[in-house]
């Protein structure tokens, strides 16, 4: 009976005792040739990124060993993604590549990567980077394309932050072939709610898409600003820089930057739309400038407009000091 008694509140302890998880690492890796039951360690790396984000701990780094694609995955915690020289790839057919939905003080990095709606026959990516919530979105020698889908989606990176602040800095990243007939963008940024951007392009080319650079704060009480800077927007449908706002303030500074031969250069629709341009050129357009419905384009005497089918002119000249 006394060896009854015991082995009953020994089983007892057992089942009362807490489940201790596995350790999530703080860099972990995939393979073409990996696979996601492994602990995806550098000798046993995973085959999906969805796979080694589980094993990842919040603020780590999942790196890629080889060239591969390694499948879609939501992003719902501070992380970095990827590895330089590009290895790392996600084919978006009718998805999105990476969605970001992380709290308010994370920080998310992409880095290395090829984001690839298909594009043969009719191309049915979403979006390739879709951001709902973070603090910093990071993305950086990425190459993000055919993301063809009808509007709300068929952007190359759309974000859509409806409160906070998000920072999007995005450096040394093509995008191209995203946007349908009269959506989409390159880049999309449109808080709604309450939210605002901070954006910061650098040594971004958008080409070919519907849009190159869209900012939209006509759906936010917050704003959107930012820099564009040392970029090509180029060959795309519509316009190459579109900022547009009837209220909240939606404003750029652009500077050493190409837009040219596309519908429109640089379009300011709205009376909270504001371009700022320095030593830019803006040439083959439809419209070279063009402030529509009390937008404002500010121009420094040093860009180059001309050889559009309307240059336009700006709604104020600034002279360098």
């Amino acid at each position: 009976m006394r060896h009854l008694i015991k082995s009953g509140l020994l089983a007892l302890a057992l089942l009362s005792a807490p489940v201790v998880g596995h350790a999530q690492a703080t860099r972990t890796w995939v393979s073409g040739v990996g696979d996601d039951v492994n602990p995806c360690s550098r000798t046993a790396p995973c085959k999906t990124f969805a796979g080694a984000i589980s094993k990842t701990a919040a603020g780590g780094e999942i790196n890629v060993l080889d060239p591969g694609g390694f499948g879609t995955v939501t992003i719902t915690k501070s992380i970095t993604i990827g590895t330089d020289p590009a290895l790392g790839g996600t084919l978006n057919a009718s998805t999105n590549g990476i969605l970001i939905n992380a709290a308010a003080t994370d920080t998310v990095t992409l880095r290395g990567l090829v984001i690839m709606g298909p594009t043969t026959g009719v191309s049915t990516g979403l979006n390739g980077v879709r951001i709902l919530q973070a603090g910093a979105v990071n993305i950086e020698n990425c190459y993000i394309y055919g993301n063809r889908a009808a509007a709300p989606n068929g952007n190359g990176i759309v974000a859509l932050n409806s409160s906070g602040t998000l920072r999007l800095n995005v450096v040394n990243t093509l995008l191209s072939e995203n946007g349908a007939a009269s959506t989409g963008a390159g880049i999309l940024v449109q808080p709604t709610g309450s939210g605002s951007a901070i954006v910061s392009f650098n040594h971004v080319t958008a080409i070919d898409n519907a849009r190159g650079v869209q900012l939209d704060a006509s759906s936010t009480s917050g704003s959107v600003k930012g820099t564009i800077a040392n970029s090509n927007l180029s060959n795309n449908t519509l316009a190459g820089i579109h900022i547009v706002s009837a209220g909240a303030t939606a404003s750029i500074y652009i500077t050493d930057t190409n837009s040219s031969n596309n519908a429109g250069g640089v379009n300011s629709i709205g009376a909270g739309a504001v371009a700022l341009v320095n030593r830019s050129s803006f040439v083959g357009n439809a419209f070279g400038f063009q402030p529509l419905s009390g937008g404002l384009i500010q121009s420094y005497v040093n860009n180059a407009v001309t050889g559009n089918g309307a240059d336009g002119a700006p709604t104020s000249t600034i002279t360098p000091k």
